[in-house]
């Protein structure tokens, strides 16, 4: 790939020249280190947002079936509830469709700040919706249209904000940098989980049901504000900017068809690497709360406190994993966790169902620890995979279609699964088989840690010399 220089003033950029093997020279792009850490914090906050919402719809699926779909069987219950946050990942491909393409037009930063305002608005919406007891039939078609209207602006969320992040962050720290991505997300998992369980714990049944569980979606309203403002305050990525800078001045403009059909063999190396990492994000930080509580009778507060556990363990390794994908690479930390989830699933699920505390703990604790050799390498791998003209729009299609068909309805189909068969060891062998998917893709996969990203010069961070 040859490098193009690159000169952008807002973002603060400047240019040096790197020495190449064949001694020819090229030029390198240095990003303000503090540009950088706002970009990742701007990032990470609208991700935490994102699952904070869907956590808090997760460990109170429950008390959400009795408010919104009125049965005297709780498995109908759960499947309702779940039915309805499987739905939101239907249209996220049509969100990625179009906020994708657009965020690779008019740029990354204002697409961002976009699905920000939308993400908070459908959140909010969901506080404020009568009960079925109230308004009948239309408390869950309100709920499944706010639901929708998450899923359509989420399509163009993690895509966004891993390409902005991966874009401003230099070539050997790019795995550390997205690694804060996830920890946004774990983030916003561990104050879903953490609120729900405080109100599980003070609150009676009847009134976590009649107005308790309103206040979660409610807090997205200021949460929304918040984030806004960080992301309107960002300047856009320097990789953006060259792309701009190349088109002179016109805008770049890349149909849908040169994103799918020209990019093909790597969009089916993004599903699948999308789909390990997917399937075992949603099987562990959705759908076991509530696997623990309805399919074993486990206590739901216990329940719950094992799963934040879990997460705050997962947030404290997240970044040494991230830096540790830029010391040995992307793809032996993936490869590691596809092969863990095969050989481990089964273990550890037994571990689960023995049902003391200590053996949850411990199997819980041990599919966490798989799981961020995925949390901490996709922010960075997956960006890596297309070039800038079609990064944002390419992954945006990719990484959703993946989630819509795999990721967002594990919590439903291992339901559904587990009731078909009466086999409640349905969770690890879907794990497994996600798995496989995984050493699959990883093998097709070409290393991106220390490189630029396609079509992009290499990038250093100002201060700390040029790459070697």
């Amino acid at each position: 790939m040859s490098a193009v220089p690159v000169a952008v003033p807002r973002s603060r950029t400047t240019s040096a020249s790197v020495p190449r093997a064949s001694g020819a020279s090229t030029a390198a792009t240095a990003t303000d280190p503090a540009l950088v850490r706002r970009a990742v914090k701007a990032a990470a906050l609208g991700n935490a947002m994102e699952w904070f919402d869907f956590g808090v719809y997760s460990y109170i699926a429950v008390t959400l079936g009795k408010v919104f779909f009125p049965s005297g069987n709780p498995t109908a219950q759960l499947l309702s509830t779940f039915g309805a946050f499987a739905a939101a990942f239907l249209v996220r491909p049509l969100g990625g469709m179009v906020f994708g393409p657009l965020g690779d037009r008019v740029g990354r930063q204002k697409v961002l700040a976009l699905t920000m305002i939308l993400m908070a608005a459908g959140t909010f919406a969901i506080g404020l919706i009568p009960s079925y007891a109230t308004i009948g039939v239309w408390a869950p078609v309100l709920l499944l249209a706010a639901r929708l209207v998450q899923g359509f602006s989420t399509g163009g969320e993690y895509a966004g904000a891993s390409t902005f992040i991966a874009e401003y962050a230099p070539d050997r720290r790019r795995g550390f940098l997205g690694s804060w991505l996830e920890f946004g997300t774990l983030a916003g998992y561990i104050g879903g989980a953490g609120l729900v369980t405080l109100m599980t714990a003070l609150l009676s049944d009847g009134d976590l049901t009649s107005w308790g569980w309103r206040i979660p979606f409610l807090i997205a309203g200021p949460m929304g504000i918040v984030g806004l403002y960080l992301r309107m305050r960002l300047e856009e990525t320097p990789a953006f900017a060259a792309e701009l800078e190349k088109a002179e001045t016109n805008r770049p403009k890349v149909p849908l068809r040169e994103m799918v059909a020209g990019q093909w063999r790597t969009l089916l190396l993004c599903v699948g690497l999308v789909l390990v990492f997917n399937v075992t994000d949603y099987m562990l930080l959705s759908y076991m709360p509530s696997y623990l509580t309805s399919e074993l009778k486990y206590d739901e507060t216990h329940g719950l406190l094992v799963v934040l556990g879990v997460m705050a363990l997962m947030m404290v390794v997240q970044p040494f994993a991230g830096a540790l994908t830029d010391r040995v690479g992307r793809r032996p930390v993936i490869a590691a966790g596809s092969a863990g989830f095969l050989l481990l699933s089964v273990p550890a699920l037994l571990l689960i169902r023995q049902g003391g505390l200590l053996a949850i703990a411990l199997g819980m604790g041990a599919l966490g620890l798989l799981l961020v050799c995925f949390t901490a390498s996709m922010p960075s791998a997956l960006p890596a995979l297309f070039p800038t003209r079609v990064r944002y729009g390419s992954l945006s299609i990719g990484f959703n279609v993946s989630v819509s068909l795999f990721g967002g309805t594990t919590p439903l189909v291992v339901t559904a699964l587990i009731g078909a068969t009466g086999n409640m060891m349905m969770p690890a062998y879907y794990m497994m088989a996600a798995a496989v998917v995984g050493g699959v893709a990883v093998w097709f996969m070409t290393e991106s840690a220390g490189r630029p990203l396609p079509g992009s010069a290499p990038a250093v961070e100002a201060g700390a010399g040029t790459p070697s």
